[in-house]
């Protein structure tokens, strides 16, 4: 089990205690959650939005859809979908579409949807389709301490 470099190097500067669960391979945030038997309110995904020049993780549970709408109201930016190419620049070490939910690990501007507080435990991917990274809802919450947050997503 391995996670990438840079969200490693990230998790332990940070001082949190975190865990790795391993899990047979899968694409997409749903079938993880169903490999892993891991509620998908609890598995945050990332999904990487480009504002301008930068790129802005926004993350929410696993079992919901981003509302762009509701994030361009609320935040008052317009907010597109990053590029595969951009993706594989910024989020260097991670296999294509695993990019983890600590979006700062990479100089990234983070935005949470603030459901993904409703769970004690909580779930992202490591970088891999195969490691997800294990914290507690506390120490998610203190690593997203300078993140935005609001009410962007809806049942999927």
């Amino acid at each position: 089990m391995a996670i990438a470099i840079s969200l490693r190097d990230y998790l332990d500067n940070a001082g949190v205690r975190y865990g790795v669960v391993g899990h047979p391979y899968s694409v997409t945030s749903m079938q993880t959650a169903r490999v892993t038997h891991i509620n998908g309110s609890q598995l945050a995904k990332a999904v990487v939005l480009q504002d301008g020049d930068h790129y802005v993780v926004a993350v929410l549970p696993a079992d919901k859809r981003i509302c762009l709408g509701a994030l361009r109201r609320q935040y008052q930016r317009v907010f597109g979908l990053a590029t595969e190419e951009d993706l594989e620049r910024v989020f260097f070490d991670c296999a294509p579409g695993a990019a983890p939910a600590l979006g700062k690990a990479y100089g990234c501007e983070v935005i949470y949807d603030d459901s993904i507080a409703d769970s004690e435990d909580i779930y992202f991917e490591g970088g891999t389709h195969t490691d997800l990274v294990h914290l507690s809802k506390v120490d998610f919450i203190s690593l997203m301490s300078d993140a935005m947050h609001g009410s962007f997503s809806q049942a999927a």
